[in-house]
């Protein structure tokens, strides 16, 4: 794994330091010697990870890590607060200033490498998360600027078989509003996870009957839990442990006595990774959605309506596959007559109609303008002549107002083409429909035409 790492240190000694072992490892590195610099570099350059002295110059490093999760550019760039200074509570004021992990001075180096391959890892994945996240922006699937969400009202499963202990995590989530639940075995996690929307998971390397490194890993593997935060709870002389349980996929990691506010923060940093995240693969759910949906009928659209074919006629050997495709009659002159908000109110009128007068296996796509589509699989010739004058029917009975003149009739001509167990292409059947179509309109609209069956190669 490559990637690029800022160090920020204003000690020479410190940096190249960092930056031969980084190198090593054949991380591409890069160093800033202030807070200053470290902020022009972070929006320029885009690190992957970013080693942040505390004790520096003109601006420390709480302040240029605030600064850079203030930062709408730079607050998905993981940030690992080096110090010299040891103190629980200065550890607590990286975190709070939105720092991902704190490490002391000296930097052991095994420790220092899990931190930054699962940070980067994270970050890769984010990044992929971003650029899809903008992609769905650019469609119109979304307009809301990104923001570091907040935690309250987020699930955590806690798994601990000492009950003191399991009390002291839930006490320290609740008060930032995060609700818990607490199993005592690894069989009982797994059966939690699979009925439980979970923000975050707590292992306890200290499960009295069982390995909790395997606990580990079947949360990695299994659908529902594969991208929730996993933190580690462990004695400092677990240390392999840890290490080996960041090599299965845990987040991060917390040794015993636990500070209850160091845990508050580190909860908060991955719980809020994981809403970001959810977030970006909803605007992306609903990227994908615009691209095969028509926005003014809520029907598939051409572009799905080949593909969805493309399948089922490769698919369909030997099987029936019908087709009715769809005009609706005269639909220029309600818009030159009536204007095209009443063309538009029709086109969605005869759309619910469509949806509620098919099958619920069928698909139904509005193939452009007033022409729409309905793809019946395993239906005949017959089967899909009478679902097409149940729609001619439904349609002439729908009452289309337009205001300030009252009714107006509206009426839909149908082509039928049915596969009738041939081997039929795509454009095949779509030309056969759209042949009949054109028979049922020039022999007076309002009818259903159907194609002639297929003729099977010899």
């Amino acid at each position: 794994m490559t990637a690029r790492i800022l160090i920020v240190d204003d000690v020479p000694a410190n940096t190249r330091l960092l930056e031969a072992k980084l190198s090593a490892e054949y991380f591409q590195v890069a160093s800033a010697r202030d807070g200053f610099q470290a902020l022009e570099l972070a929006g320029t350059w885009q690190p992957d990870l970013i080693l942040l002295d505390v004790m520096m110059p003109g601006m420390d490093g709480y302040e240029c890590c605030t600064r850079l999760k203030a930062d709408i550019a730079t607050l998905h760039i993981p940030v690992v607060m080096v110090t010299a200074l040891g103190d629980p509570a200065e550890r607590l004021r990286g975190l709070e200033a939105g720092a991902d992990d704190f490490l002391t001075k000296p930097v052991e180096y095994d420790t220092l490498m899990a931190r930054v391959r699962s940070l980067v890892r994270l970050k890769r994945l984010l990044d992929e998360w971003r650029a899809r996240g903008e992609t769905a922006r650019a469609l119109g699937a979304s307009d809301e600027a990104l923001e570091v969400p907040s935690v309250a009202g987020t699930s955590a499963l806690v798994v601990d078989d000492w009950a003191l202990g399991a009390r002291m995590i839930a006490d320290a989530l609740a008060r930032e509003e995060v609700g818990t639940h607490t199993v005592t075995t690894g069989q009982a996690a797994l059966a939690a996870a699979e009925t439980m929307a979970l923000d975050l998971i707590v292992v306890s390397l200290a499960l009295t009957d069982e390995d909790p490194l395997k606990l580990v890993a079947a949360l990695r593997a299994a659908d529902r839990t594969h991208d929730t935060p996993l933190l580690l709870v462990g004695e400092s002389r677990d240390r392999d442990r840890i290490l080996r349980g960041f090599e299965l996929g845990a987040n991060d990691w917390l040794t015993l006595p636990v500070d209850a506010n160091e845990l508050r923060a580190r909860a908060r940093n991955q719980i809020r990774r994981k809403l970001y995240q959810d977030r970006l693969r909803a605007d992306l759910g609903m990227a994908l959605e615009l691209a095969v949906i028509d926005p003014l009928t809520g029907l598939y659209n051409q572009r799905y309506l080949r593909r969805h074919l493309d399948g089922l006629t490769r698919s369909s050997q030997g099987r029936d596959l019908a087709l009715i495709m769809i005009d609706i009659d005269h639909f220029k002159s309600v818009n030159d007559r009536f204007g095209h908000a009443a063309g538009d109110q029709a086109l969605r009128l005869l759309s619910g109609t469509l949806r509620v007068n098919t099958r619920v296996f069928d698909s139904v796509a509005r193939y452009g303008g007033e022409e729409f589509v309905v793809v019946m699989p395993g239906a005949s010739l017959d089967d899909a002549t009478t679902a097409a004058q149940r729609l001619r029917e439904a349609t002439e009975a729908l009452t289309f107002e337009v205001p300030g003149v009252g009714r107006v009739p509206l009426t839909i001509s149908l082509g039928v083409a049915c596969s009738s167990g041939t081997v039929m292409s795509t454009s095949a059947l779509l030309e056969a429909a759209d042949q009949a179509l054109y028979d049922a309109k020039r022999g007076g609209r309002n009818r259903v035409c159907l194609a002639p069956p297929p003729v099977a190669a010899t």
